[in-house]
């Protein structure tokens, strides 16, 4: 039963009437007591009818509202409980009132951002603990997804404030990417939760186009007293119409997105939309084709890597060619793991021949950022001849990931965990009949700086640094490691190349 603002006031100020025991209360006191009430609190004058008390009163009499309340009348006159110890703010909560309770405390907690919400932290805390004491530990009817891990969060309440009051903030940013954060103006329109996490839309200080931050990549925030630009406020209407996720490429438009999906899964995948565009086009006994009309983005590719093999891309072609590509990267980090078994086999023919031969040290991913690496360091003469990576291979330089990935670091910690590097060489396919033609030693070592010590001599200058002899001491814990970007079969050592593998 609906109970208004009103007559909560008149049961509250009735149960107090009948609680006090050191007066007498006829129906005409408990009117006025009702009517001051009512001024107190709402500003009413006009009052409160007899039969409007006298309906509240029969009211928490009932199980109406689960009050019971055991109002009796002594001497045909006045009002009382016949319990002196009720109040129908001692009423224990039913497992109804406790579970709606639980579920609004579960949704106020997932704006545990804005400071309205951390204000009430500790009453939401006490109410919880409450309702669960209440519950004997009764585990949760629902549970909501959150992230207590989520970085940024604190910076909501900020940003929601400068969008509502039109604020520009300066805020410290790290991309992924990026080694600092960069500093600059920022004037934000709107916060967008996804997937988790939050995110604010919204235009630089000089910038032409709108952007989307990741708040768990903010790492400073200030509100300032620069002017807010509202030029750009209107473009956010209808940002996020044409994609999914966050990720929104300007220029782009949407395009159709044709996708097939089994009939075993389908079911799921209509009645969980990828997208508010989607549609059924067909059914048919290989499937359920389905259209969406979406930009291209990587959350896009990610929705549709979700359902594995049972969703597959029909069109665009370039979609289609990305997911693919995507999919044989996933299956050669499977194939390019090396058993506990065969590296130990490998290291005991390394340890006892001096050699062995690993096929797949790379995925097609690690040789296609290395390949796109080679030329644009290398021109086309230096690939004809032996060439000299490591001076090119910086600390901070990203392809050396690619070059000494996880396969190459997991097997040389095998054989020795104080392992350095020392040189890299570059050697064109057709030079390898002529040039080598079986294992050998390298008898020549390469410095950044030339030291001094007495396992190294005839130093001599190079191109960004020095190459010396080592001594026999140095020779004998000395590991070459050959790298072929193409496939090579050895029993003999002689290397036959063949295109597509290493």
């Amino acid at each position: 039963m609906p109970v208004n603002r009103n007559a909560l006031i008149r049961y509250k100020t009735i149960d107090q009437c009948l609680q006090n025991r050191y007066r007498k209360w006829t129906l005409d006191d408990i009117i006025e007591a009702c009517s001051d009430a009512l001024y107190e609190y709402e500003g009413i004058d006009k009052g409160v009818s007899r039969r409007t008390v006298q309906s509240d009163i029969q009211i928490m009499r009932s199980d109406k509202l689960g009050y019971n309340a055991p109002i009796i009348v002594l001497d045909k006159k006045y009002y009382t409980y016949e319990d002196p110890e009720y109040s129908i703010t001692n009423i224990p909560l039913t497992d109804q009132d406790l579970s709606q309770l639980g579920e609004a405390v579960a949704f106020l907690k997932q704006f545990s951002g804005f400071s309205h919400f951390r204000k009430l932290e500790g009453m939401i805390q006490k109410l919880e603990d409450h309702i669960y004491s209440k519950q004997d530990n009764r585990s949760a009817i629902i549970d909501f997804e959150t992230n207590n891990l989520l970085r940024g969060i604190h910076y909501l309440e900020n940003l929601y404030q400068a969008i509502l009051k039109e604020n520009c903030v300066e805020i410290d940013y790290k991309s992924y990417k990026a080694r600092n954060a960069a500093k600059f103006l920022f004037h934000p329109y709107l916060l967008k939760e996804y997937n988790n996490r939050w995110f604010v839309l919204g235009v630089r200080d000089r910038g032409k186009e709108i952007m989307v931050l990741a708040l768990d990549r903010v790492e400073g925030l200030r509100i300032t007293e620069e002017p807010y630009r509202t030029d750009k406020k209107n473009d956010t209407v209808e940002y996020f119409d044409d994609i999914i996720g966050v990720t929104n490429n300007l220029k782009e438009k949407p395009q159709e997105i044709l996708l097939l999906a089994n009939n075993k899964n389908a079911p799921y995948i209509i009645t969980k939309p990828i997208h508010s565009s989607q549609k059924v086009i067909e059914r048919s006994d290989q499937g359920v084709l389905i259209s969406l009309k979406v930009k291209l983005n990587f959350e896009l590719e990610q929705s549709i890597l979700a359902y594995g093999e049972n969703l597959k891309v029909l069109k665009p072609v370039v979609l289609r060619n990305r997911i693919f590509s995507r999919l044989n990267f996933a299956i050669e980090n499977y194939k390019t793991d090396f058993s506990e078994k065969s590296l130990l086999i490998n290291k005991k023919n390394f340890l006892k021949k001096g050699f062995c031969k690993f096929q797949s040290f790379y995925s097609s991913k690690d040789i296609n950022a290395i390949g796109l690496f080679l030329k644009k360091e290398l021109n086309e003469d230096a690939l004809l001849t032996k060439a000299d990576l490591l001076p090119l291979l910086k600390d901070g330089n990203s392809i050396k990931q690619n070059f000494l990935n996880k396969n190459i670091n997991i097997f040389t910690k095998l054989i020795d965990a104080d392992l350095v590097l020392k040189k890299i060489s570059l050697m064109n396919s057709p030079q390898l009949k002529d040039e080598l033609l079986d294992w050998n030693q390298e008898l020549k070592q390469f410095f950044e700086q030339k030291i001094k010590s007495k396992n190294y001599t005839n130093w001599k200058k190079k191109a960004n640094g020095f190459y010396a002899e080592p001594t026999e001491k140095i020779l004998k814990n000395t590991l070459n490691i050959y790298l072929f970007l193409t496939k090579c079969e050895g029993k003999t050592g002689f290397w036959e190349c063949l295109p597509g593998s290493h």
